[in-house]
């Protein structure tokens, strides 16, 4: 039976995630299906979820240091962390012992969130990987009511944050040689050379 709590302050929400969990809950962004990134086990079981093959998540963190933990390269990190914190995601390249995240692809889009409930529970779990709470080619749920209609007892908890419509996604970015290449518009605009508008 799913559990469903009311925000993201809910002491249980920690609990949930940090023994392995899968959840529906409010990210910086949208809702977002989310497990602990170093959790093997719960990745494997949200990529079930959303039925994906060969399309990774996006790591969300409350620091540059945290990804570092997680296996990302520092010098990757400290051309970027100029950027956030900010709902920008970029495309960054991993090693072999992060496939179990980056499907094979050898690159995973990260982010340093700027929202203050969301890294006060990043900071007890470490990062998390999100994806969008929808299947594919479905809109992503506004709400947990949409959420559920999605993925009903599969997932273990919902937070419930309301309604986010009118959100938008997080910008994803990739950096080739010194250009920003913008791969999704969204909540942040940036221009080819670093400059956030």
């Amino acid at each position: 039976m799913s559990s469903t709590l009311n925000k993201l302050s809910d002491e249980h929400l920690v609990e949930l995630l940090n023994s392995g969990k899968v959840g529906v809950m409010p990210t910086d962004t949208l809702y977002g299906v989310v497990c602990r990134a170093d959790e093997e086990a719960a990745v494997h079981k949200l990529y079930g979820l959303k039925k994906r093959e060969n399309k990774p998540g996006t790591i969300i963190a409350a620091s540059v240091n945290q990804l570092e933990r997680l296996g990302f390269k520092h010098r990757y990190l400290k051309a970027v962390e100029h950027l956030w914190p900010n709902p920008l995601s970029i495309v960054l390249p991993c090693g072999e012992e992060l496939t179990y995240l980056h499907r094979g692809l050898r690159t995973v889009a990260v982010r340093v969130t700027a929202d203050k409930e969301l890294n006060k529970v990043l900071k007890q779990t470490g990062p998390l990987l999100t994806s969008s709470a929808n299947h594919p080619g479905e809109p992503p749920a506004n709400t947990i009511e949409e959420a559920q209609k999605y993925f009903g007892e599969e997932i273990d908890f919902y937070v419930d944050g309301g309604d986010l419509r009118g959100r938008q996604p997080s910008t994803v970015i990739r950096i080739i040689d010194d250009a920003i290449e913008v791969l999704r518009p969204g909540a942040v605009n940036i221009d080819e050379t670093g400059v956030i508008k």
